[in-house]
């Protein structure tokens, strides 16, 4: 079950504004913000619609579709920010992103929602080897083993897609393992395609 989002008490001005902000963006035959309005919002908030921040706004908004925020998701969505215009949203989402790079629980579930925001369809599991990398390279940063991780996927064949499993066994191996896989141990059960990555490590060393 999803916990709920802490929403702060609000005013009722400080309600009206996230209402007027949202008007601003939204689709004009939709009542959400669709693809071109995240694009204006993007463009307002000066940064690329593929930035690591917005994959925090979608974050912390529970955005449950890819490129669209519902009314209820971007209102209640600035309250948990405690935003109410672009230059407030634009400041807390920095300090999101510092709380993230800090705090090893946060970043968990960051880096666990962003699996699942690439789950684009119903029953889905699983995401391509394409998605992943480029999922991973938004979501890491300065990780020892993002870089050679990734050239690794880009260089098997064996692996198509990506699991949730696969995914989070990534996420541990990359706090628990040494840069250089000196201490990697096959007794931890690790996925296979870890098993794979850290064999390649070893001849491309």
């Amino acid at each position: 079950m999803r916990r709920a989002k802490k929403v702060p008490k609000t005013s009722a001005k400080a309600d009206e504004r996230r209402e007027s902000l949202f008007d601003k963006y939204k689709d004009p035959s939709e009542d959400s913000v669709g693809p071109e309005g995240v694009e204006r919002l993007c463009r307002d908030l000066q940064v690329d619609p593929a930035d690591r921040k917005v994959l925090l706004m979608a974050w912390k908004m529970g955005a449950q579709q890819m490129g669209f925020f519902s009314r209820s998701e971007f209102e209640q969505g600035l309250q948990v920010l405690n935003a109410n215009d672009v230059h407030t949203l634009k400041t807390s989402l920095e300090q999101v992103a510092i709380k993230v790079d800090h705090d090893p629980d946060v970043f968990q579930s960051f880096y666990q929602f962003a699996f699942k925001f690439c789950l684009t369809e119903p029953r889905q599991k699983i995401i391509d080897i394409e998605t992943c990398i480029q999922m991973l390279s938004i979501v890491m940063t300065n990780q020892a083993h993002l870089q050679p991780f990734i050239d690794f996927l880009q260089h098997q064949t064996e692996y198509k897609f990506i699991n949730n499993d696969q995914w989070m066994g990534f996420y541990r191996f990359s706090v628990e393992v040494a840069p250089d896989c000196s201490d990697y141990d096959e007794a931890q059960a690790w996925p296979l395609l870890l098993d794979n990555y850290v064999e390649y490590r070893q001849k491309h060393p």
